[in-house]
């Protein structure tokens, strides 16, 4: 070996070496459980150090070397977290891909990130095996067999499970600021753009979420939102990173979710407001014991008040409930709104910065403003991306007076809390007035019938934007729309009323369940005119 390669051992910052180091102290501590039919998967950290090193070993007989890009496609399973795991220990770049993408998007991502090699989960491919001859220019394809799906010539069947070389991954050089992954936005304004995450970024935010959220050993926790995006990465990292145990689900299933807490004792759950919302209206959550339950992160949207006293009263006086914010370029979390503010401060706030991270509130000429004025929410520190790749324009647009611009607007209270008023592309400019769209949307969320709500600005002759709000009824219930206009008139000013409510029962959404309003106002652009409003 080079005295560069030693050096580099000596010091480096690398996420796969989390998991040697977990295997040595604590090899026989259970690291992930999968409800998985009749038999549930469960690994401790030996068995799964063991098969991240014998996937490495795996894609190096395809001559797949440190810097190639992975793509990695399916829902959550034991299988994809070794596979994006093991990318960390190759010194591969993983390219998580968004399973629900249109063949478009798909196409563009896979192009412009380079992957050398894709790996997908045969559950999905019945769907994707008539686009696989479009991608000629991806040398390698892997299917994961779960189902055990047949596949076509020229695909490789992989089960990462029960790979036999483990030898330890200890010839390749890995530096702090090598990029880890390469995750895709979502694209709502422009193409997707690839955000380069370093093992840097991983690394210390997931030790950071640990000391920021209080989490201490022993953990069960939730790999429940998907892996491909940062919310659920860092959370597991998290759990992993201290010894704990993750417990895998492949998406949402409200009565799977809470059998599993009361079976495995979960203590440490990561959710949606809204899934919050069905677990504890759903009867089940009468009668299984939930009470292992001691932490509760939410992200993505505001917990309105009635579903946070419903799910405090649900689970118990001892779990505590951590709202944790961030982006796709700054690695989560970067603030936290704690439990001590849970129920004290009303609006929407993002709470503390991150230990590692400086925030900060800026005006458009690069000044830091006091506290109390609203400007543009930036931040700096490890978490920040390396940069968006192959658009170096982009990314110094981004990183403007030495600072990370998130494209958020918030302000700081009077105790140093962050609240979030809107991000700058959603701010609705109604009659001369600034509106935000999630004060709106707050309001809306308390009504008991709502689980999901987003309130866009469409083009009006008279108002320049109509605040406008579309509405998701909880499954089997009928919302009138006048209902929805009187809570919003008993809360907020005249101009911040919605002109219009739309109830729709299919909202368009991410797969990490945030509502699309990029498509919204492009369906209902002509919605004022075409009803000579």
């Amino acid at each position: 070996m080079s005295f560069e390669l030693y050096k580099n051992l000596v010091q480096r910052v690398c996420v796969g070496d989390i998991f040697r180091r977990r295997a040595f102290k604590s090899p026989n501590e259970l690291a992930v459980i999968e409800p998985r039919g009749p038999n549930d998967i469960r690994l401790n950290f030996k068995e799964l150090n063991e098969l991240l090193n014998s996937f490495v070993w795996e894609l190096r007989k395809l001559g797949i070397k440190k810097g190639d890009r992975v793509g990695l496609l399916g829902p959550n399973s034991t299988e994809y977290l070794i596979c994006l795991y093991g990318c960390g220990k190759g010194g591969f770049e993983a390219v998580p891909l968004n399973p629900l993408l249109n063949p478009n998007d798909l196409l563009y991502i896979l192009k412009h990130s380079d992957i050398k090699l894709i790996i997908f989960d045969d559950r999905l491919y019945p769907n994707i095996k008539d686009f696989i001859p479009k991608l000629d220019f991806i040398e390698h394809f892997i299917s994961l067999p779960i189902v055990g799906h047949e596949v076509q010539d020229g695909v490789v069947v992989l089960d990462v499970l029960t790979s036999k070389k483990t030898d330890e991954i200890e010839d390749v050089i890995i530096e702090d600021r090598d990029n880890f992954e390469i995750l895709y936005t979502s694209g709502t304004t422009s193409r997707p753009k690839g955000v380069q995450i370093s093992h840097l970024s991983v690394f210390i935010m997931s030790l950071s979420n640990l000391i920021e959220i209080n989490i201490h050993p022993p953990i069960i926790g939730t790999t429940l939102m998907p892996l491909f995006h940062c919310a659920q990465q860092t959370l597991t990292t998290s759990t992993l990173h201290v010894g704990g145990t993750t417990v895998i689900f492949p998406s949402f299933d409200v009565e799977l979710l809470l059998k599993t807490i009361e079976k495995e004792k979960i203590n440490f759950i990561f959710c949606l407001p809204m899934m919050y919302k069905t677990m504890v209206e759903h009867p089940l959550s009468k009668e299984v014991d939930l009470s292992s339950i001691k932490k509760c992160i939410y992200a993505m949207t505001p917990m309105d008040e009635n579903t946070l006293k419903m799910a405090m009263k649900c689970f118990g006086d001892d779990a505590e409930f951590v709202l944790g914010t961030g982006q796709t370029e700054c690695f989560p979390s970067t603030n936290a709104f704690k439990p001590e503010w849970q129920l004290k401060k009303q609006g929407n706030y993002w709470g503390e910065s991150a230990l590692v991270l400086d925030t900060a509130v800026m005006d458009e000429f690069g000044n830091i403003l006091p506290s109390g004025e609203i400007g543009e929410i930036v931040w700096r520190g490890p978490a920040v991306m390396n940069g968006y790749l192959k658009n170096e324009q982009a990314t110094k647009e981004t990183w403007e007076y030495g600072w990370h611009h998130s494209g958020d607007l918030g302000y700081f209270d009077e105790d140093g809390l962050l609240v979030f008023v809107d991000r700058k592309k959603d701010m609705i400019k109604t009659g001369g007035e600034n509106v935000p769209s999630v004060k709106v949307e707050r309001v809306i969320l308390s009504h008991p019938k709502v689980v999901g709500i987003a309130v866009v600005g469409i083009s009006h002759d008279k108002w320049g934007e109509a605040v406008t709000a579309f509405v998701e009824p909880m499954p089997g219930e009928d919302i009138d729309p006048k209902e929805i206009i009187e809570i919003c008139k008993k809360q907020l000013s005249p101009f911040e009323v919605p002109k219009k409510v739309i109830i729709n029962e299919s909202m368009p959404k991410t797969a990490t369940g945030k509502l699309q309003k990029n498509i919204l106002r492009e369906m209902y652009k002509d919605l004022y005119k075409s009803q000579g409003e």
